[in-house]
């Protein structure tokens, strides 16, 4: 029996849509993500968008917000949420306040919730522009070798526990890490995890502090921002970024233990 072949015609019958794309089509694929972050940043501050995320602007917008969130609950957690992602997607200066804001307007463990899952989503989409543009560039410098090529494989070693870490300590800025992050390889899983992991201490200081606010505003005071730099505050969040260290210093002990073994004359 004679085989049916399709014509080479029906084959192309979208034109080049099967063809690879060249490499110059390639490269600004992965550059424009982080392009229209750039862009999106200029126009936030070239719009003076970025003036909203004060706490001058939450004490004059105050009930307005509060009655829109009574009004509309679970739609006003969804737009917050929306809100902070964007914040940290554009990489805007504010988090903090946008975390306060939450405790304000919801409550000190919904407001973390939120503020958890908006930074985190945020979080997540700028480490994927991040690695998408300068994954090649990452390639080619680890290739060399040298302290790049070090810093990979350690952090590919102890991915979570050394962006844990980071995430803990809150003199690290949260928009560089995301960056970084998106430089060294560390997979997706493990960035959510341990970023949600790691902010939710802070988040739920910076919540708990938004959530008494309303009696500030209420007695027309300015709030006094000098608790978070209470040790009572940032001693605990350096504890638990210590004792995040801790596999870590167990790793370097052990190798090194190991290399000494192996050296060691027998």
């Amino acid at each position: 029996m004679q085989s049916f072949k399709l014509p080479e015609t029906d084959l192309d019958a979208d034109g080049d849509a099967g063809a690879p794309a060249p490499p110059g089509s390639r490269r600004w694929t992965k550059v424009l993500p982080l392009a229209v972050v750039a862009l999106g940043l200029v126009l936030v501050f070239a719009t003076g968008l970025n003036r909203y995320l004060s706490l001058e602007m939450l004490q004059a917008r105050r009930l307005q917000l509060l009655a829109q969130v009574h009004a509309h609950p679970v739609a006003g957690v969804l737009v917050y949420m929306l809100v902070y992602v964007a914040v940290v997607a554009f990489s805007i200066p504010g988090a903090m306040i946008m975390t306060m804001t939450g405790g304000f307007l919801f409550g000190p463990l919904l407001g973390s919730l939120a503020a958890v899952a908006g930074a985190s989503t945020g979080a997540t989409l700028m480490f994927l522009v991040a690695r998408s543009a300068l994954g090649d560039l990452l390639k080619r410098y680890a290739q060399g070798g040298g302290m790049l090529a070090r810093i990979e494989v350690g952090v590919r070693t102890n991915a979570f526990s050394y962006l844990l870490v980071l995430r803990l300590i809150p003199a690290v800025p949260f928009w560089l890490i995301n960056i970084a992050a998106g430089f060294v390889r560390i997979r997706l899983r493990t960035y959510v995890i341990a970023t949600a992991l790691g902010i939710l201490p802070s988040t739920f200081i910076y919540s708990n502090i938004g959530a008494g606010l309303g009696h500030v505003f209420d007695r027309g005071e300015t709030p006094d921002l000098s608790l978070l730099f209470d040790p009572q505050v940032y001693l605990p969040l350096f504890g638990l970024a210590f004792l995040s260290l801790a596999p870590l210093l167990f790793h370097a002990w052990r190798m090194r233990r190991q290399a000494s073994l192996t050296d060691a004359p027998q």
